[in-house]
């Protein structure tokens, strides 16, 4: 039988790919030698082709009565391997809705927010969805439209299809917030022509969200932005998340902190007094200070000290607690 001698150099930068390689951070190369895959124990029941994939979200806005966005929406795949020390099993799902104003989608609340739940074994799905003066619900049929696919596609990312999640940051915060409360809202099943339980969300996750649209408690930009700068009482009145909450409210888990001067915590004190009000259960996290745009709250995604609020950085455990208590 042929043999392989590998120098102890080989073996640690095959071991640092191998460790990478487990993370779900790179493919797998094809030139490492089958003996050293077994020294290294890699084995895998299949290398998902699709992890860090990039998918073009496809909406019909003309059915909606909507002009085409001229952008295209996207949706970004973060899929762990299935090993075989581990077996084939269903796995939960998030699909992550960065903030933004509604004026563009925040890379530090993207993929490394992606990295760290996929490391924590769910599948992640980013959305960068349509901004700059895209009319309400331009954005929640593109999120709504992501939701179908997560779950038309189901068996082949290996996820739970009564396990699918939204997150989102700010303005992220609202578009989740908006899927949570309007998934089976006709508009969305007829015009991705599909039955509305293929759009329910099973969990929302809002982080320092905007909810409300009243001009002296919300973040202003963000609502006028979505209005597209239209002074129209009723659609204001009609994107104030928590005059939505109903029965058809999934559970959720949310998060703010008492000082953010951007998105006053009113935004969630309102939409938690909403959901108690209507039975919903939600687990609330208020930080006493941090500010605004947190994101994972440490060095990963911060741009200076301020980013790095540990305290506030808990609210990541404590999410994934949360998911691992949803049905």
């Amino acid at each position: 039988m042929e043999r392989y001698t590998v120098s102890a150099v080989r073996i640690n930068a095959a071991a640092k790919k191998a460790k990478e390689r487990l993370a779900g951070v790179v493919r797998e190369p094809a030139d490492i030698p089958i003996e050293l895959k077994r020294k290294l124990k890699i084995r895998h029941i299949r290398r998902k082709s699709d992890t860090m994939e990039r998918f073009e979200i496809k909406v019909d806005y003309a059915k909606a009565g909507l002009p085409d966005p001229c952008t295209q929406p996207l949706l970004d795949c973060y899929v762990p391997t299935i090993f075989e020390e581990t077996g084939r099993r269903s796995r939960g799902a998030v699909v992550i809705c960065p903030g933004g104003g509604y004026d563009w989608c925040s890379e530090r609340e993207a993929e490394p927010v992606a990295f760290r739940f996929m490391g924590a074994g769910y599948a992640c799905f980013v959305l960068r969805y349509s901004c700059v003066d895209k009319k309400f619900p331009t954005a929640l049929l593109e999120c709504a439209a992501a939701l179908k696919y997560v779950r038309e596609n189901a068996e082949r990312f290996d996820i739970d299809p009564d396990r699918v999640f939204v997150m989102g940051f700010s303005a992220g915060g609202h578009l989740a917030a908006s899927m949570a409360n309007l998934w089976n809202s006709s508009v969305l099943s007829e015009t991705l022509g599909c039955d509305s339980e293929l759009l329910k969300v099973n969990g929302s996750i809002l982080c320092y969200p905007v909810i409300l649209s009243d001009p002296e408690l919300t973040h202003e930009g963000t609502i006028s932005n979505l209005l597209t700068h239209k002074d129209d009482p009723e659609l204001r009145d009609l994107v104030s998340m928590d005059k939505r909450v109903g029965e058809q409210t999934p559970p959720t888990f949310i998060w703010h902190c008492a000082d953010d001067g951007c998105v006053p915590v009113e935004n969630t004190l309102f939409y938690t007094a909403a959901l108690s009000k209507n039975k919903v259960p939600f687990e609330s996290h208020i930080y006493p200070y941090g500010g605004h745009g947190l994101s994972l709250c440490d060095g990963t995604t911060a741009t200076g000290d301020w980013h790095i609020v540990p305290a506030a950085a808990t609210w990541v455990d404590h999410c994934l607690r949360w998911l691992s208590e949803q049905c």
